[in-house]
């Protein structure tokens, strides 16, 4: 979830068991910290060029494993706050912006169709992963900082909802996972003094190989592919249909029975829009409840 430093970064999230099971009534409070580098795609109408810009995110997170009619869900919610720092080349002269404040929080409700029932603590010790099919929805609420004289916000002034459908296959210490989500945008109807942005959706997937150590890490490699996303400001089409590769890494260490800390990593492969960023960070995750 760190990963989404600015609008548009958001179908570039990469989040290995995303769909995996666990305890009905297990609650998980998490704090991390990311730090992004590189450079984020523009409206070919705003004339903004070559921008790099840096972040620094600080998050908290909560989720609690629920019981859905018999299945296994999961509810979460997503709080981060940024700073930003960069330049950009504007109508010929580089501008620079700096900025702090917290970025749009995200919600969402995830549930597993098959493979994975609702089980309380004694029952699940007992369960073996098999296949896993899963799906969710994502809602981010437009309230974090927005000035509308400038064309670099940490908030986006706009809602967006993101489907996704998800399976997960164990086989043996290994775990293959793939998921596919579609990003919906509303407009930003006060977009840089006034005017009106829009977008189409972003088509994603990802794809995820983990190793599960019989000591409790695990560790995967993760790849996602994204794909749309052309803007609009004032029904003038802009030249940003995306086309973006990502690559990463996560690995995750247990502490005890209620810790474990998380380091993650992502970097693009390729971008047609020069969407692109590398990113570094780590999680801390306390869990309690479900009998723990």
């Amino acid at each position: 979830m760190l990963a989404a430093s600015l609008s548009d970064a958001v179908a570039q999230d990469i989040e290995p068991r995303s769909f995996s099971n666990a305890p009905v009534g297990v609650n998980f409070l998490i704090g991390g910290y990311a730090y992004t580098r590189g450079g984020l795609a523009f409206d070919s109408a705003t004339q903004i060029t070559n921008p790099q810009l840096t972040t620094r995110s600080a998050v908290a997170g909560y989720a609690r494993v629920l019981d859905l009619w018999g299945m296994s869900g999961k509810f979460d919610a997503i709080i981060p706050y940024t700073w930003l720092s960069g330049t950009a080349d504007f109508g010929g002269a580089q501008v620079e912006r700096v900025v702090d404040g917290l970025m749009d929080p995200r919600f969402r409700l995830s549930v597993n169709f098959y493979g994975a029932p609702a089980l309380r603590l004694p029952h699940f010790r007992h369960y073996q992963q098999d296949l896993i099919v899963g799906a969710s929805l994502q809602v981010s609420v437009p309230v974090g900082q927005y000035d509308e004289t400038r064309i670099v916000n940490l908030g986006t002034n706009r809602w967006f909802f993101k489907p996704e459908l998800g399976i997960s296959k164990a086989l043996g210490p290994w775990t293959l996972e793939g998921a596919v989500a579609a990003t919906v945008y509303t407009d930003n109807k006060d977009f840089y003094n006034g005017h009106t942005r829009s977008q189409k959706p972003i088509y994603s997937t990802q794809a995820h190989l983990i190793y599960g150590f019989d000591s409790g890490v695990w560790a995967s490699l993760d790849a996602t592919y994204f794909a749309g996303g052309r803007t609009t400001l004032d029904g003038v089409r802009g030249d940003d249909l995306q086309k973006n590769w990502r690559l990463g890494a996560t690995l995750a260490l247990p502490v005890d029975i209620h810790n474990s800390i998380k380091f993650f990593a992502s970097s693009g492969v390729s971008a047609r829009t020069g969407n692109n960023y590398d990113l570094i960070g780590v999680a801390w995750q306390y869990r309690w409840g479900g009998g723990l």
